[in-house]
Parts: C-alpha cells; structure tokens; sequence
C-alpha cells in the first residue's frame, strides 16, 4: 500500500498591517490568516471608524463654542479660516448649525462652501466625519449639496484643515435666512425647508461679556446654557461650594438646575424668570464668572452641605453625547 505524502502548508507572503487592502466583510482577509476579513484586519479598520472620541473639538479655536452650536444653539454661522488660505473659486467658507434638506454641505452657485454642523454622523469621530464632508464640499461643482457618507478612517479632521490661529465668532441668527441669498428665488423644496426650521427655532442669543454662554427663550421661563472649558470634576466641585453657599444664582428669581454633558465638556443651565432677557443676565454671569474662577481655585475638602449640593447637581445631570 502506498504511503501518504505528508501535508505541507505553502508560506504564505507576509504583509503588514499597512499593505492590507479593504476587502468585503466576509471575504478572506488579504494578510492570508486564512480568517474572513471581519475577523481579522477588519475588526481593527471598524473600531477605528466606530470608536467614539470623547471631546472631537479639542484643539480647535472656540471648542466650547463649537459644542453649543453642535448641541445647543438652532441658528448660527462662523466664518472658518483654512490653513493655507481657501483655495481659488471658493470666495469664503461658513460653518452653519443647520443647512437646508439637512444637507451636510453646500457649495452655492458662487462657489462659497456652507458647511452644516447638526448632522448625524457615521463614525464615532465629529471631527473627522466634518473634515471628510469639508474636503469633498471644496471641490464640489458649484450649484450643488454634499452628501454624507462615512469617512476613511485614516482622513483628516478638522484640526488638520482649519487654522489654529484663526478666531471662532459666531453669529445668531433669529431664522434661516441665510441659507439662500434670494429667498424669493428659493427652490420650493428649500422654502419648505426654511419656513419649517424658522417655525421650530427658539429664540437664543449668545452674551458678549462671558465666553459660550447662550440665553434661550422658552414658552414658560427661559434660560442660560453655558458650556465650560474645565474638567468636570474640578467644575462640580466649584459649583457645588457656590450652591451650597446661595452663590450660584444670576439674580433674583434665578436658579442653578443642573448640567449637561455635550462632547467632553460641561453645560451648566440655569433657570430664568420670563420676562429676563440677555441683556440683563450679562452683569450677573460677568459676576458668576469671578465667583466661580475663586471657587475653582480652591483645593479644600467639600464640607457636608457642600457634598449634598454636588449629589444634588450630579443626580440633575443628562448626557448629550
């Protein structure tokens, strides 16, 4: 009887984890492993695309800003400065909050690039999903949306493409108007859009004296938003020694009722009798903000009252992202 041969296994050519090509999920994975694709260099391409980044904006001019027009504000827009200057046919480049059909960008017939910020996103990177849809929205035709679409997980972000020199300012905006040039020449389905957005709008202004604080009007009392740059620990600890000690109002009537969690950063919100507008919440925030940068200065252990007002603000706290 004649013997077997033995088995042998061919080696299999080597390839690094650079050289490995994007195949189909189930298909077999080109560095030779001999498991399916998702299994093997797959799993780490889809962590990299669906881990979320806990603070998206950091580094950029203005992060706090940019998590309240993400989170916050309904009508707003930022001139965005490129490193390197904008390139020839795009006369300037507009972040929004919202764009119309919920449109990721646009790039208007003359060429100008509006950049939508309120849009879902298929990774767990803003930032680099907002580059990714930049990029395409600079050399789109002229006249024309950007769809979204889920970045490589290698593209850039914003802090690779924006100027970190560059000021954020932002501008509220009562409607949507600014959407289109010629509202009277508007695309049905843009008006429709437009007139929608308005009608949903919330009043809101953002104050002068204090950085990324937003007043909002509501039917029954209004209120301040105010996204803070400090690690939050550190912050509840503050405001907690200033609401122990009567100290976290803006003035009579007014009230400290918890926080928000938005993108890695704080939100204090404060309740508002009806009839105080910005304006008048501009002195008393400028006064909070002394209080509140002593109180963070301080490293002694919270008291018992102290403790008990932290419990009460963490308890108040909602996550917004």
């Amino acid at each position: 009887m004649a013997k077997k041969r033995p088995q042998t296994k061919a080696k299999r050519p080597q390839i690094t984890d650079g050289e490995v090509p994007v195949v189909g999920a189930r298909e077999p994975c080109p560095c030779g492993s001999g498991r399916r694709y998702k299994a093997c260099h797959g799993r780490a391409a889809a962590h990299a695309v669906t881990e979320l980044v806990h603070r998206p904006f950091e580094g950029l001019p203005g992060e706090c800003d940019w998590v309240a027009l993400r989170e916050l504000v309904p009508a707003a827009t930022v001139e965005l400065p490129l490193k390197g200057g904008l390139p020839d046919g795009v006369p300037s480049l507009t972040l929004a909050t919202v764009l119309p059909m919920a449109w990721p960008a646009l790039r208007r017939d003359d060429g100008s690039v509006l950049l939508g910020l309120q849009n879902d996103t298929a990774s767990g990177d803003i930032s680099r999903d907002l580059a990714d849809t930049l990029q395409r929205a600079l050399t789109a035709e002229p006249g024309t949306p950007v769809e979204g679409r889920r970045a490589p997980a290698d593209g850039p972000r914003l802090q690779d493409l924006l100027d970190p020199e560059g000021v954020f300012e932002p501008v509220v905006h009562s409607g949507f108007e600014f959407w289109v040039p010629d509202s009277e020449n508007a695309t049905p389905d843009v008006a429709a859009s437009l007139e929608r957005a308005n009608a949903a709008a919330i009043p809101t202004a953002k104050l002068t004296g204090v950085d990324a604080a937003y007043w909002c009007e509501t039917p029954d009392k209004n209120h301040l938003r105010w996204v803070m740059p400090h690690p939050e620990e550190q912050l509840l600890d503050a405001l907690a020694r200033l609401h122990a000690a009567g100290r976290s109002n803006l003035g009579e009537g007014t009230r400290l009722v918890g926080s928000f969690r938005a993108h890695g950063l704080t939100v204090p919100v404060w309740d508002l009798p009806s009839g105080v507008g910005a304006d008048d919440i501009e002195k008393p925030a400028a006064e909070f903000a002394e209080r509140l940068a002593a109180a963070l200065a301080s490293d002694a252990p919270l008291t018992a009252d102290e403790r008990r007002a932290r419990g009460g603000l963490t308890n108040r706290q909602v996550t917004l992202s």
